[in-house]
């Protein structure tokens, strides 16, 4: 979700296990090599040509009306301290198939999963089957753990961990997703894969004034992010690398600033090269920040880039599975924007999941997405391709039976 908010703005408004391999990772923009022992790639994604007909997901996707479909490219929050039973039946009625957690809770793991249980039990039938929920939260550490009380381990910032050994972290993040899973959460939001600068530190607001990144140079912040990655995907809590393409070097909170402004990073800046070692080590999501790259492309937000999403993203560092946003609902950086333009414009770009906390922007952003539909047959292929991406995300997970 909007995970680089300020912790005490996200209040109230917002199975499989793949064999672990060893892949080695190489940082070539910085000169880094380091092994860390990977989980086996998950490919959540690809679009609908590659899909053998007996897959799950394919024959998921062939039974699902049209409105199930669109429903799948949506995540809403839920307030596990204050569920709004309300918000709950919207995103039931618009086939929302993602939960975000979001606030805070101290309930602990038994109280989650009978919360995540009631919300699983509402989800889509297809053909007689559930359609799982992607369930999931911010559960990085320090200052941005959503989840805790019994049950669930109090994570230490990114900063500290970024100290330890990537053996130690990795092993430490198996356990804190293993703790997740637990409460029935299969998608953390983490790991932050931003750098940045001890020249900005506690200056960059949204990453640095939380602690949030695992060091200040990608030849440490990009071991330590995949270690994170890997604990999580042993444990069979899908991980995601955010906010691409870094917000490691602005000077303003996308959540609660307009024109937000990276004037350094560049496609090929060190701090990216993070985010494609990432992916070669196995990553199921990224998260694309709501910022605007001034070197990369000044016309548009990150969230709303082609060049962003499908050059850099999908092209040239091969991404195949499932792009997220960061908040396109209550994010200050996307207000002046139409919430329903916010859903078309980021699908359009090559997004995948639209993320919003507020739920009561799904209807418009729905029916904003079913009229573009019904004009390009373009989007037409791009919204089918990203269905497919969430739906093979999900078989992956173990949130899929077809007997």
């Amino acid at each position: 979700m909007a995970s680089h908010q300020s912790p005490t703005r996200r209040s109230g408004i917002s199975p499989r296990v793949w064999l672990a391999s060893s892949l080695a990772v190489s940082l070539v923009a910085v000169g880094v090599t380091v092994q860390v022992s990977q989980a086996a790639p998950a490919d959540p994604s690809a679009p609908p040509s590659k899909f053998a007909a007996s897959t799950c997901a394919e024959r998921t996707y062939s039974a699902m009306t049209a409105s199930q479909r669109v429903g799948q490219l949506f995540m809403g929050s839920v307030v596990p301290s204050a569920p709004d039973s309300k918000r709950i039946a919207l995103m039931r009625q618009y086939h929302v198939g993602s939960v975000f957690l979001a606030g805070r809770s101290k309930a602990g793991t038994a109280a989650t999963k009978s919360l995540v249980d009631g919300l699983q039990a509402k989800a889509d039938s297809v053909a007689g089957h559930r359609v799982g929920l992607l369930v999931s939260t911010d559960q990085e550490g320090g200052q941005v753990q959503v989840l805790s009380g019994p049950g669930f381990s109090t994570i230490p910032s990114a900063l500290t961990q970024g100290t330890w050994t990537t053996t130690k972290l990795r092993g430490e993040s198996a356990v804190w997703a293993k703790q997740l899973k637990s409460a029935g959460v299969n998608l953390n939001l983490a790991p932050v894969a931003d750098v940045v600068p001890a020249s900005l530190g506690t200056a960059n607001p949204p990453i640095g004034k939380f602690n949030r990144e695992f060091g200040h140079t990608a030849a440490v912040v990009a071991p330590h992010s995949n270690a994170f990655l890997a604990g999580s995907l042993q444990s069979g809590v899908l991980a995601t690398l955010k906010h691409f393409p870094g917000l490691g070097y602005v000077r303003g909170n996308t959540d609660t600033t307009a024109g937000v402004v990276d004037t350094v990073t560049t496609s090929t800046s060190p701090s990216v090269a993070v985010f494609k070692s990432g992916i070669d080590a196995g990553a199921p999501f990224v998260m694309i920040s709501s910022a605007t790259y001034s070197r990369i492309d000044a016309k548009n937000r990150a969230a709303f880039s082609p060049t962003v999403i499908q050059t850099m993203l999908r092209k040239n560092m091969g991404f195949k599975g499932v792009v997220i946003s960061d908040d396109l609902g209550n994010a200050v950086a996307v207000k002046a924007v139409a919430p329903g333009d916010r859903a078309v414009k980021f699908l359009s770009a090559g997004g995948d999941l639209v993320l919003t906390v507020e739920p009561n922007l799904i209807p418009a952003m729905t029916k904003a997405v079913q009229s573009r539909m019904t004009q390009s047959a373009a989007f037409r292929t791009q919204v089918n391709q990203s269905v497919h991406r969430v739906l093979n995300a999900k078989q992956k997970a173990g949130l899929l039976t077809c007997g």
